[in-house]
C-alpha cells in the first residue's frame, strides 16, 4: 500500500471567508466610528490638512500592525461634544489655524519678544472679532463658543490668545458696553476684522488691584473736550495699537469715565516693556499722558462710574479662565507626548508608575477646569452669572494652571528647560495668566465676601 500521504486540497472558500470576515470587521468598526463623528464635520477637517499632516496620520495608520499608543486627547470628558456642528466647525477652524499659522512661529517670535504682526489679516479674515455680540456685524455666537476658541489659542500659544482677548473682549467690549450707538457703528465693524487695533488702559504704575477706588491717572472737562494726565501700565497691544480705551477718575465728582484716545494724541506715549518672563509675544507697554486733549465725542458715553469698567471685566475674566485651560491642556498634551516617545530603560517613560500618576493628576485637574469653564459659560449664556462666579473660575483654573505646567516641565526632565519642547514656555505663560485681570488673592476676596457675606477689602 502506497505510504505517501494524500494531498488534502484546502477548501477553496477559506481565503475568501476570511477576507470578507476581516471586511465585515472593518466595516463594523467604521460604522460605530461614523455614529459618533459628523461625516461633513470630518470631510471638512480632512480638507484643511496640508500633505504633511495627511502623510503623518497614514503613516500612524500604517503601524505594521503594532499596537499604536492611544490618542493624545486633553478632553477626557468630551465637552466639545456639546457645541453644536456650527460651533464645532469654529473650533477645528482655529484650531486649524492656531497649528498651522502660529506654533511654527511661536518659540521663535517668544524669544524675540517680538508680535508677528503677518498674522493678524489672517485672523482677521476669519471674522471672530467681538463673537458674542450682537449687531455690527458680529456673529452673535454663544460664550461657550468664545471660550473653546480661547482655550484653542492658548493651548498653542497664550501671548497669542491674550492679543485676541483684549481686541476683541476688553477694548470691543469696552465700547460695545459703554459706547454710544454712533461710536459702536464707527469702531466695531473695523474691529471685528481686526483693520482697526485697540487695548485697555485701565492698570496704572502705582495702582493694580485697587483701581476700584485708587485711579490716579485723571480726566477735567474743558469746554468740548477734556485733559488727560497720568500714566498706565501692563497695557497689551497698545505699542500698536490704533486706539486704547483709557479709565480716568474725574477731578470734579471723582468717577471714573473712560475715553477712546488715538495712539498718535499729541502728549500720548508708549513706551514697550522689556525684559518680561512671562507673555513674551504680547507687546506690554507703559503709557504716559500729558495734557492730551480728547474729544467729547470720544468719551464712552455709557461710562459714568467704575461700575461700568467692572461690567467689561466681568464679561471678560471667564475668558482668562478658559485661556488657564488652554495653557494647562497645550502643557497636558506634550508632556504625553513626550512620555510615549521617551525612552529610559529600554521602554517608554509613559510605562512608569510615578509618570502615570502624574499624567493622572494633571488630567483630573484639568478635566475638572474644562468642566467648571463650561458652566461659567453656560451660566454667563443664560445672564446669570455674578462676580463670585468668574472669580472662583479665575482662582481654581489659573492656580490648577501652574501645577499641571509644573509637573509637564517635570516628566520632561532637563529637556523642559528648552524652548524647542514647548513646556517651558507654558510654564511661564501661566505665571502671568496667574495674576493678570485680578489676583489669586482678590478674586479669592470676591468669593469670600459672596459666600460670607462680610467683606474682607481694606
Amino acid at each position: 500500500m502506497d505510504a505517501q500521504p494524500q494531498h488534502q486540497p484546502q477548501p477553496q472558500s477559506q481565503q475568501p471567508e476570511s477576507e470578507f470576515s476581516s471586511f465585515l470587521s472593518k466595516m463594523y468598526k467604521l460604522s460605530r466610528i461614523a455614529r459618533s463623528v459628523d461625516p461633513t464635520e470630518l470631510m471638512s477637517f480632512i480638507s484643511k490638512l496640508d500633505p504633511e499632516m495627511i502623510g503623518k496620520y497614514m503613516k500612524a495608520a500604517k503601524s505594521h500592525g503594532k499596537k499604536a499608543p492611544p490618542m493624545i486627547e486633553g478632553d477626557f470628558y468630551s465637552v466639545s461634544e456639546l457645541l453644536t456642528p456650527e460651533e464645532r466647525r469654529y473650533q477645528l477652524d482655529v484650531r486649524m489655524f492656531m497649528e498651522k499659522e502660529v506654533k511654527p512661529i511661536a518659540d521663535e517670535f517668544w524669544m524675540k519678544a517680538e508680535f508677528p504682526h503677518q498674522l493678524i489679516p489672517k485672523i482677521g479674515a476669519m471674522g471672530l472679532g467681538g463673537l458674542t455680540y450682537k449687531g455690527y456685524g458680529c456673529l452673535g455666537q454663544s460664550t461657550v463658543l468664545e471660550g473653546i476658541l480661547a482655550m484653542e489659542m492658548a493651548r498653542i500659544d497664550t501671548s497669542f490668545s491674550t492679543f485676541f482677548g483684549v481686541q476683541s473682549g476688553l477694548a470691543m467690549g469696552s465700547i460695545y458696553l459703554c459706547g454710544s450707538e454712533e461710536q459702536k457703528q464707527k469702531y466695531l465693524p473695523e474691529m471685528r476684522d481686526f483693520k482697526l487695533l485697540g487695548a485697555f488702559g485701565l492698570t496704572e504704575p502705582e495702582v493694580g488691584s485697587g483701581a476700584a477706588g485708587g485711579l490716579t491717572t485723571t480726566c477735567k472737562k474743558d469746554g468740548d473736550s477734556w485733559i488727560l494726565n497720568g500714566q498706565k501700565k501692563w497695557i497689551g497691544n497698545a505699542t500698536f495699537s490704533d486706539f486704547v480705551i483709557i479709565w480716568a477718575r474725574n477731578v470734579e465728582d471723582d468717577r471714573v469715565k473712560g475715553f477712546i484716545v488715538p495712539n498718535n494724541s499729541h502728549g500720548f506715549k508708549t513706551e514697550k516693556i522689556e525684559n518680561k518672563l512671562s507673555l513674551r509675544i504680547v507687546q506690554n507697554a507703559l503709557i504716559t499722558m500729558t495734557d492730551v486733549r480728547v474729544q467729547e465725542s470720544n468719551r464712552l458715553q455709557n461710562a459714568n462710574s467704575y461700575r461700568d469698567t467692572a461690567a467689561v471685566l466681568r464679561m471678560t475674566r471667564a475668558g482668562v479662565a478658559w485661556q488657564a485651560v488652554g495653557c494647562a491642556r497645550g502643557a497636558y498634551e506634550v508632556a504625553l507626548k513626550y512620555a510615549q516617545d521617551r525612552k529610559q530603560f529600554g521602554k517608554p517613560i509613559g510605562g512608569f508608575q510615578l509618570i502615570q500618576d502624574q499624567l493622572s493628576q494633571m488630567l483630573s485637574s484639568l478635566t475638572a477646569m474644562q468642566t467648571m469653564c463650561m458652566r461659567l459659560s453656560q451660566l454667563q449664556d443664560q445672564d446669570r452669572i455674578k462676580d463670585e462666579h468668574a472669580s472662583l473660575a479665575k482662582v481654581f483654573c489659573t492656580k490648577s494652571c501652574k501645577e499641571i505646567v509644573s509637573f509637564a516641565r517635570s516628566i520632561h526632565g532637563g529637556n523642559g528647560i528648552l524652548l524647542e519642547n514647548d513646556v517651558g514656555r507654558f510654564l511661564a505663560d501661566a505665571e502671568a495668566l496667574y495674576s493678570y485681570e485680578g489676583t489669586k488673592e482678590i478674586n479669592s476676596l470676591i468669593v469670600g465676601r459672596a459666600i460670607t457675606g462680610q467683606s474682607a477689602f481694606v
